[in-house]
């Protein structure tokens, strides 16, 4: 057992199919948790999409999905690139092209199913307004064949897939609905065929019933494919080819005739010579000499053949004409143009792209020929990265759900023994205690009952309306809706939010704490003072700065070292370098021991700080700059002061962030004096700044913030910040933050914008207010509809819901529920500040 722990755990995705309602989530679950290997598996109704956690190496996916196709639930892996199916897999339709097929199949039977309706009411008109009957139409054998086919043609589906999920022993909705219109139509076929025992034939029950139910279907389904519908337009971000550039032995198509048939031509002749080994395939490489040897214009002119993009390799050249969409991610070798990047910023504005910029796949070259280098391909690209992101968000559960998970994983076994209990009960007491039941009824909610009935079909009515009325789907779409919905909002504005899980802890958060340094500063500092002390000048006081700080990557080193290189000062030799996180460094300069850092890594040192220095380090602490001090041989050589200003969202975001009501707080390892400054500018009061926290020491005092009660979030992007990140309730994380931080952090801002933070917070809550809606109407008409359909209306005031209305307000219960979370995008605009 220990063993099987230390092994490593990998994620295994399915495409299943076939689910109806949320006892179908639970039964495949409990299919996937139960396969030798697995530890954890979530699946989404919506999406289609079952995320397995399991032990590396333990689980065949195939095998897993065969399973589960065995068990009615058809399936099969996804390939390593986000969001395509296998192809190995029978299927190669894309999830939208099996919604439209499955929508095309849905109005078809819907269309029968009207027609049907339309001749049993017109054959009950008569009846129902004590008027003329219509011949042939009030047939009691025309109405026995309406209800036949309606069962046989558009109803078997429901029917089958109902028996089959009951001798499988996971009932779902299509069990309840299917019990209760077969009842019906058995019972009235009794009456028809055995006169003398006086019942009453109500065929029209399972024609009206099974129409309303596929009218709330059909609703439902067009309802939920609007609510997918962000979520797939992601995926139709991704091009389906690539041109890859320069010579070849193939015959290219010339520039010419890039567009038509020789695109056609030259993708086949590509796809044919990639069938064959390496060592077989003409492959068409871009020589790096040719940058170098040709005019830029040249290498944007260059024909090109097209390849699907999943054969695209790293350091392969591509090239991509105006109003094409980039294959992957890489980096401009020749050419410029304006790009569109709204599908990863949220930004509506082009950006512009010249040689040695970075571009990403799925973004819109709009007015030049771009030439770029590939750098990551398949799942490895931003896109790609991005589904999985927002498919793995929607898939991960909030703990609110947990409760309608669990009821929805009974409600079937719940709903069959209540209609038994119903049957029991109305037909051995309640027909006795109140006989007036028996007899006709008013109409209006009632079911009307125009003649007078016996126990045995009373109770049988009621087992019916209570089968159909009962609706797992409202449960089981409550939270998936709003999550799909709230994640794929969040993603085309650049926001990605990583599980509905992280939705309920944004909604328990009263405290957001920034880090300074290139969250709440532009991350950019610029040397503003050199002070030299023993005799050395401001330059040579920057050299050995400057030779010291190389050995690092922290941001003052960095504007040390770009001050150095402006002012174009020889690069002295430095070695034997020693850092020490939030403190300093120390290194070899020319032979010589230089120590850089704040006066607590000097004083470490032995170098002693006169109150002359201290008092001129004041000053410049009291204007907010950042101070660093130099000692060469344990002798105080010097101060630099750095300076990083704040962004220019960044005064407006904390001002935001306090009319929600959040306490702000500001979380450096700078000295107090320099952070109280920079919080003043921010209008962050100063008992809410928290300085000279060393990196190590940041997610110890979130931990003491939490111990006193508070909820909270930190935002943060460098590696120093991924402990604090993860310490959090929430970690937020700007995407050009280290790949530390974007891993730890629950949210990603993708448009590198501090202002969204108060844009994802605000998503989050509005949308976790959905679910609590949607969950609160879920539960409620279940609490209120199944007792209805039980009868307990029946003795007072006579009312008993007839099962064509239970299967009207069922249909309608689901409607609802997506319909609700569809308004999401809706009040999300009516807040504004760009949602």
């Amino acid at each position: 057992m220990v063993t099987n722990l230390t092994l490593p755990i990998e994620k295994i995705t399915l495409d299943v199919t076939g689910m109806k309602c949320a006892g179908c989530v639970s039964a495949v679950e409990r299919q996937l948790t139960g396969y030798s290997g697995v530890i954890n598996a979530q699946v989404n109704l919506l999406t289609e999409v079952a995320v397995i956690d399991c032990q590396a190496n333990t689980v065949d996916p195939v095998a897993l999905a065969e399973q589960l196709t065995a068990k009615g639930f058809p399936s099969q892996p996804r390939s390593p690139v986000a969001g395509i199916a296998s192809p190995t897999s029978p299927s190669t339709l894309t999830l939208t092209q099996r919604h439209e097929q499955e929508a095309k199949e849905q109005v078809r039977r819907l269309a029968i199913a009207g027609i049907l309706i339309l001749f049993s009411t017109l054959g009950h008109i008569g009846h129902w307004f004590n008027g003329p009957m219509l011949p042939v139409l009030s047939n009691i054998w025309f109405h026995w064949g309406l209800a036949t086919v309606t069962l046989l043609l558009p109803g078997r589906p429901i029917l089958v897939d109902g028996w089959r999920t009951f001798w499988q022993q996971s009932p779902n909705m299509n069990t309840l609905v299917g019990l209760g219109a077969f009842t019906a139509y058995t019972a009235s076929c009794v009456a028809l065929f055995l006169p003398r025992l006086g019942w009453e034939c109500f065929f029209d029950e399972p024609v009206m019933m099974l129409g309303f139910i596929l009218l709330g279907r059909t609703l439902e389904q067009r309802a939920r494919r609007r609510a997918a519908a962000s979520f797939e337009s992601l995926l139709a971000l991704q091009p389906q080819v690539a041109r890859l550039i320069g010579s070849s032995t193939l015959a290219t198509p010339s520039l010419n005739q890039e567009k038509g048939v020789s695109e056609k031509t030259g993708g086949e002749m590509s796809r044919q010579t990639r069938r064959h080994g390496d060592a077989q395939t003409q492959r068409m490489e871009m020589p790096p000499e040719i940058s170098l040897t040709q005019e830029k214009g040249q290498v944007t002119e260059q024909p090109g053949i097209e390849i699907p993009v999943e054969q695209v390799r790293i350091g392969e050249w591509l090239r991509v004409l105006p109003g094409e969409k980039l294959p992957v991610d890489g980096e401009v070798v020749a050419g410029k143009s304006l790009v569109d990047e709204s599908m990863l910023t949220g930004e509506p504005l082009p950006v512009s792209k010249q040689v040695g910029d970075k571009v990403t796949g799925g973004t819109l070259n709009q007015s030049g020929v771009l030439v770029f280098q590939a750098t990551r391909t398949g799942s490895e690209t931003t896109l790609a990265q991005i589904v999985a992101l927002v498919e793995s968000a929607q898939t991960r559960k909030a703990p609110v759900q947990q409760l309608a998970d669990t009821v929805a994983g009974y409600f079937s076994y719940g709903v069959l023994a209540i209609a038994s209990v119903t049957f029991l009960f109305w037909y051995l007491l309640g027909t006795k205690i109140w006989p007036e039941v028996l007899f006709p009824m008013k109409e209006g909610l009632a079911h009307s009952m125009a003649m007078s009935t016996t126990p045995l079909l009373l109770s049988i009515k009621l087992v019916i309306a209570v089968l159909v009325i009962a609706c797992p789907c409202a449960l089981g779409l409550a939270t998936p809706t709003a999550i799909l919905v709230g994640t794929s909002l969040g993603a085309e504005r650049g926001l990605l939010i990583k599980g509905g899980d992280i939705l309920e802890r944004i909604h328990k958060l009263d405290t957001i704490i920034f880090d300074k340094t290139g969250t709440l500063t532009r991350g950019q500092p610029t040397v503003t003072d050199c002070l030299p002390l023993e005799k050395l000048t401001a330059q040579q006081l920057l050299q050995l700065a400057a030779a010291a700080e190389s050995g690092t990557s922290h941001p003052l080193a960095l504007a040390i070292c770009h001050q150095a290189q402006q002012q174009q000062l020889p690069r002295l030799t430095a070695q034997d370098f020693y850092t020490e996180a939030g403190l300093g460094i120390s290194a070899l300069v020319e032979n010589q021991r230089v120590f850089l850092g704040n006066a607590a890594w000097l004083s470490q040192q032995g170098v002693k700080i006169s109150d002359a220095v201290q008092t001129q380090v004041q000053n410049l602490v009291d204007a907010g700059k950042t101070v660093v001090y130099l000692a060469v041989a344990g002798i105080l050589a010097g101060v630099i002061a750095v300076t990083d200003e704040p962004r220019t969202e960044a005064k407006e975001t904390v001002k935001l962030l306090k009319n929600l009501g959040f306490r702000v707080i500001l979380l450096t390892g700078d000295q107090p004096n320099s952070a109280t400054a920079m919080a003043q500018q921010l209008s962050i009061a100063p008992q809410d700044v928290i300085a000279g926290v060393r990196p190590n020491a940041k997610a110890a005092a979130i931990a003491q913030l939490q111990n006193q009660g508070f909820q909270v979030a930190m935002v943060g992007d460098g590696i120093n910040d991924g402990p604090a990140l993860a310490q959090a309730d929430v970690g937020i994380s700007l995407h050009e933050g280290t790949d530390v931080a974007v891993e730890t952090a629950d949210i990603i801002l993708m448009g590198n914008r501090v202002l969204d933070v108060v844009e994802s917070i605000k998503l989050s809550q509005v949308t976790f207010r959905k679910i609590r809606q949607n969950l609160f109407w879920a539960f409620g008409y279940n609490a209120l509809a199944i007792p209805a359909a039980c009868g307990i209306l029946l003795p007072g005031f006579g009312i008993a819901l007839n099962p064509a209305a239970a299967g009207a307000l069922m249909a309608f219960s689901s409607v609802s529920v997506v319909t609700n979370s569809l308004l999401l995008r809706r009040n999300l605009s009516s807040q504004g500040n760009g949602l």
